[in-house]
């Protein structure tokens, strides 16, 4: 006797994608202060925006610290890795048409969705697809604080997994 069945969670085989679907990820991810200035910090950006409350609270349009752009971007790819790529990718190849309409606030919560907007098979490395992801990231109200597309190399499906 073998036990039970094992399943390993992945992300999708670049056959698994599909152009007509939307991807909800869950769960959100709340951003807090420490997040935000940790990654500020990390980072080594300076930018008062971020880091210094009273030196916002003094600027409008909103007299608050903002949430930093790039946190913003990397929790927006984040939240879609255990639905879409955890496993199956190979690399990013690129990011283009990256825009923040909205900020994001200490306390926000952040929810993403990603559409395929293109797949292929690569031409010169046989056994891997190239997938277009067109990420966007809304707020706790529904508002989109982010949009970003992502050109990635993923696996096919291996011989032996035919499930």
């Amino acid at each position: 006797m073998s036990g039970p069945a094992r399943i390993v969670q992945r992300g999708l085989w670049f056959e698994e994608f599909d152009t007509d679907v939307v991807y909800e990820h869950r769960p959100g991810r709340t951003i807090t202060e420490a997040d935000n200035v940790l990654f500020t910090t990390l980072t080594m950006n300076t930018q008062a925006l971020h880091l210094d409350a009273a030196f916002s609270e003094q600027l409008p349009p909103f007299n608050q610290r903002l949430v930093n752009s790039m946190f913003t971007l990397s929790t927006l790819v984040g939240l879609s890795v255990a639905q879409l790529t955890q496993g199956t990718i190979v690399a990013n190849l690129g990011f283009s048409d990256i825009a923040f309409p909205k900020p994001l606030f200490h306390g926000d919560t952040m929810y993403a969705e990603t559409v395929i907007t293109d797949k292929r098979e690569s031409k010169s490395r046989p056994g891997e697809g190239i997938i277009t992801f067109a990420h966007t990231a809304r707020n706790q109200h529904g508002d989109v604080v982010a949009t970003a597309t992502r050109k990635t190399l993923v696996r096919k499906r291996p011989e032996e997994d035919v499930t």
